[in-house]
């Protein structure tokens, strides 16, 4: 099965195509319980709910990704602005962005579509 048939317009616009979903509309923004955020194209570990945080932002944010290498970074100058784009090193898929602006312990902000993942409760 190709991703286009196994994934959703919305997932397959952010992850293929770089695409971002709307603020405030993804399934996870206001997830709140324990679990592990996977890879919606190949189902790689990525983010942990204890590194979720509020960031007001409109998108699901963390602090960390559970593996470092588990995470591709590159520069990404779209839309008039300098950003830090992450995406799966597994599969490539976009997920969305970093920034310094997170809270301690690593100051960074995972700002990170949810139409990218999926949430495996605990």
């Amino acid at each position: 099965m190709s991703l286009k048939e196994k994934l959703s317009k919305m997932e397959f616009h952010v992850t293929q195509e770089a695409g971002t979903e709307p603020p405030f509309s993804g399934k996870y923004h206001d997830e709140k319980s324990e679990g592990i955020y996977q890879c919606v194209c190949c189902d790689d570990d990525l983010f942990s709910s204890n590194s979720k945080f509020d960031s007001g932002s409109g998108w699901p944010s963390f602090y960390d990704c559970i593996k470092k290498e588990n995470i591709e970074y590159k520069e990404d100058s779209s839309h008039m602005m300098l950003r830090i784009e992450v995406s799966c090193k597994s599969c490539g898929s976009h997920l969305g962005h970093v920034f310094n602006d997170g809270p301690e312990p690593t100051g960074l902000r995972y700002c990170i579509n949810s139409a990218s993942l999926i949430f495996k409760k605990s």
